[in-house]
């Protein structure tokens, strides 16, 4: 217990000294590199040293400050050119009149260590106040700085709790846009959405499908890649591979080159940061790697000091967006005098050589960078100090309430919070005539000038402008490119190819390969009937109706209409069977007409041979209706004459056969029948027979008559142009009601085949109808399996294969007897068999 309140009073008697112990710091205070008094006091901070050197840590003394080395001549420049802008102002009668503006710009030796160190040197300043609590110095109204996006969230995180306005000039990371994170953050250039959009869009507009991606493990380089994948992603772009390092990390840089030499891709996009572009040109250059086409961003594509002989070899050609570059009225001739000259005189080397070494020779680096002097124009940052420089000009002069007139109110206090409201509404136009406002994420309109690496004539290199990117234009507008200005990757004059798989052509589609991103894909040609008269289409597309596609599948055209015509061959073939046909028939007529008188042709009933050879005329001639264009008059005609003539044809046929079955009848003694089938009755008999064909034809053509029909379902590469039946049971009457006469006069002749005579006819009626049924039995399993016009050619081939049998059947043995054996030609001869009745 005693000894608890021994340590109790202990520790109250220390903290009692505390309390009475004024503020001092533990170490070496950090002074600002450039630094000037006035009213009001502007912070800046800038990575004008490369490299730094870090003390001993061992905690056995004081640390030491950081130790920098290696100008940075870009960011020195951006260092004065906030110093010209403030004096510019200072000069100013009528913005901030009455006052006069200070500053204090910082070094952090880019590193993030002294950017910490940078940023509490600015918010605390190197001197503490007197007397019992630290006052320090009040919070400056605004920050300039920092360069890099990594540096300038370390800023803004740690000047957000006081809301310290911060205006960087080229910090363009995705992440600062983000106004609930870094609410008190501007900048004077647009974010890296926008360049990261551009970039899709560059190589959209090239026709690049496959690339590669290189970032810097750093904010910059993640989240300006994450916005580039995303994007490209949406317009199918295909990223082959995506590596990133970091300055320090040598064997990933190692890896990233390798992997960029293996990849099958031939355009990189780049989104590397200053320093890490140095270490990968570096690493191309001993590696001898050349012929991709790189594509940059605004932090190195348009660096003057990347540009040598050695990195042209392996980025010759190279395509990016560099901030546009706007020349400062009257800062080329304050850097020669008031800086060179009067900031470092002793860069004239009059008077004692000893004297101008031991003077000069801490400036002995800065001098070194004199001679880079004609570099100036081609730095594209400088402006957008300027620009914020300027614009926290603009706030302070809202906020002091400045006039012409009267000037400003000095006395006003400023909020860090009121400074930042200010700043939201800061619109100006600068005297280069460039309109400067910030948007609702506090960053600047995305405008990019589109920069070629070129080697002219003479050998040297330079930044070829050949078009132009304005994020405020419609989209369709913003990216704008002269092609014919392009010198690509190695020297050529033709647009590299970097795609997984070539373009498919019209006439097929893309089919994507398993497994592998959607931009490597096979070419399929369409199928049967489809088309596509696109490039790269993933589906083809059905033909309509009465079209179908092409050889090339790119287009539709017109089916081939197919019919039966008289000029094919098939056509010519059976048309010359018809004529042949009808020219024997007539022949046939003219012999029998010439020998009507002999016993033959009186014998074989005259009237009705004369009349069957008309029949068969018919049919053979019935035939060439079923050739050629069916319309709508020949479907009709070419059915019904069918009918018709077949059955006046098998109507003679059965007249014969009655005939011959009477006249047999007629000689037995007492027989009487001859009298009920007399010429008379055998017309009749015709009549009727083909009456009632013809009526069975006039309610088909009146109920549904055939018509022509365009048959797409059998082949549908092509129209199969035929008759329609119209009325299926009316097609099958006709067949039917002819079969049953041919069945009928079949069996009566079968009957009457063994009747006695010279000259039995039946018997040859009986082979004729034996001819005809066969043919016409086989004819519709033909006619039902033939295809298009062969359907019609089987048709023709039974009309003039069955008139055919009927012919030769019935008329060439009584042509034999009367032209080759006219002596039996008789009487005698002719009813010599029945002399045994």
């Amino acid at each position: 217990m005693l000894l608890f309140l021994y340590a109790l009073l202990l520790f109250h008697q220390h903290h009692a000294e505390v309390e009475n112990t004024p503020c001092q710091t533990m170490g070496d205070p950090n002074y600002p590199l450039f630094f000037k008094d006035g009213d009001v006091t502007i912070g800046g901070i800038f990575p004008i040293h490369r490299k730094e050197t870090l003390p001993s840590f061992e905690f056995m003394e004081k640390p030491q400050l950081l130790l920098c080395s290696s100008v940075n001549l870009r960011n020195l420049l951006l260092a004065q050119v906030m110093i010209f802008t403030i004096e510019e102002i200072n000069r100013n009668e009528t913005l901030l009149p009455n006052v006069s503006i200070g500053y204090r710009i910082y070094d952090t030796c880019s590193s993030r260590l002294s950017t910490m160190s940078a940023t509490m040197g600015l918010m605390n300043g190197p001197d503490f106040g007197s007397g019992d609590t630290c006052n320090g110095q009040p919070p400056l109204p605004a920050i300039i700085g920092e360069t890099e996006s990594s540096a300038t969230v370390i800023l803004s995180r740690t000047t957000g709790p006081f809301k310290i306005p911060v205006i960087s000039p080229s910090a363009t990371c995705v992440c600062l846009s983000n106004r609930k994170d870094y609410p008190s953050f501007f900048r004077t250039i647009a974010s890296d959405y926008h360049q990261s959009s551009a970039l899709v869009n560059i190589v959209k507009h090239f026709g690049w499908s496959w690339v590669g991606a290189v970032n810097s493990d750093t904010d910059y380089g993640n989240n300006g890649m994450a916005v580039f994948l995303k994007i490209a992603q949406e317009e199918g772009i295909c990223v082959e591979y995506s590596v990133k390092f970091y300055r320090t990390e040598t064997e990933k840089l190692k890896k990233v080159v390798d992997t960029i030499k293996k990849g099958t891709a031939k355009v990189v996009v780049a989104f590397v940061s200053f320093v890490e572009m140095g270490l990968l040109i570096d690493q191309l250059s001993i590696q001898n790697i050349a012929g991709f086409q790189m594509i940059g961003v605004e932090s190195w594509i348009a660096t003057t000091n990347y540009i040598t002989p050695n990195s042209f070899h392996s980025l010759g050609g190279s395509l990016g967006f560099a901030v546009r570059k706007i020349n400062i009225e009257g800062f080329a001739d304050y850097l020669l005098q008031a800086f060179w000259d009067t900031a470092f005189p002793c860069s004239q080397s009059e008077g004692n050589f000893s004297q101008y070494v031991l003077s000069c020779s801490r400036y002995e680096e800065l001098l070194a960078l004199k001679s880079n002097n004609e570099n100036v124009p081609e730095l594209r940052y400088e402006y957008n100090v300027y620009k914020a420089v300027y614009a926290v000009a603009h706030a302070l002069h809202s906020l002091l309430k400045c006039t012409e007139l009267k000037g400003c109110e000095k006395s006003l206090t400023i909020q860090p919070q009121q400074m930042v409201e200010a700043m939201k509404k800061v619109n100006f136009t600068t005297k280069m005539g460039d309109h400067v406002w910030f948007d609702s994420s506090g960053g600047a309109v995305a405008q990019y000038e589109v920069v070629n690496w070129q080697q002219d004539s003479d050998g040297s290199f330079q930044f070829k402008s050949v078009g132009y990117y304005d994020a405020s234009l419609p989209p369709h507008q913003r990216l704008q490119l002269d092609t014919k200005k392009i010198i690509w990757a190695g020297g050529l004059l033709e647009k590299p190819s970097s795609v997984c798989s070539e373009s498919c052509p019209p006439g097929t589609r893309k089919a994507a390969q398993k497994g592998r991103p959607v931009c490597c894909y096979d070419c399929i040609p369409c199928a049967e009937g489809e088309f596509t008269n696109e490039t790269d289409s993933i589906n083809c597309k059905q033909c309509p109706g009465e079209y179908w596609s092409n050889a090339e599948k790119n287009n539709c055209v017109l089916k081939t209409v197919e019919f039966l015509s008289f000029t094919e061959f098939m056509g010519i073939v059976l048309v010359f069977f018809s004529l042949f046909g009808v020219g024997i028939t007539a022949l046939v007529a003219i012999l029998f007409y010439s020998k009507k008188d002999t016993p033959i042709v009186k014998a074989n009933n005259s009237e009705l041979s004369f009349l069957l050879l008309f029949s068969l005329t018919l049919c053979f001639l019935c035939s060439l209706t079923f050739i050629g264009r069916p319309t709508e008059w020949s479907c009709m005609l070419r059915h019904t004459a069918f009918g018709i003539t077949f059955v006046l044809c098998i109507s003679c046929v059965l007249g014969k056969t009655i005939v011959v079955l009477m006249a047999f009848k007629a000689t037995l003694p007492g027989s009487n029948v001859m009298k009920w089938f007399g010429p008379k009755q055998q017309r009749l008999s015709v009549f009727t027979f083909t009456l009632t064909q013809v009526l069975i034809c006039v309610l088909w053509l009146t109920i549904s008559p055939p018509f022509p029909h365009k048959n797409m379902k059998y082949y549908k590469e092509k129209i199969i142009l035929e008759c329609s039946l119209g009325s299926v049971i009316g097609f099958w009457a006709v067949l039917g009601y002819i079969g049953l006469l041919a069945i009928w006069c079949f069996i009566l002749s079968f009957l009457a085949r063994k009747l006695p005579d010279n000259f039995n006819e039946a018997k040859f009626i009986t082979f004729s109808m034996l001819i005809f049924c066969a043919v016409w039995i086989t004819f519709i399993p033909a006619y039902v399996s033939s295809p298009g016009k062969f359907t019609v050619a089987v048709e023709i081939f039974a009309i003039l294969a069955s008139s055919f049998g009927l012919l030769f059947c019935i008329f060439v043995p009584k042509c034999y007897i009367i032209l080759l054996k006219p002596e039996q030609n008789t009487k005698q001869n002719m009813m010599g068999t029945s002399k045994s009745y």
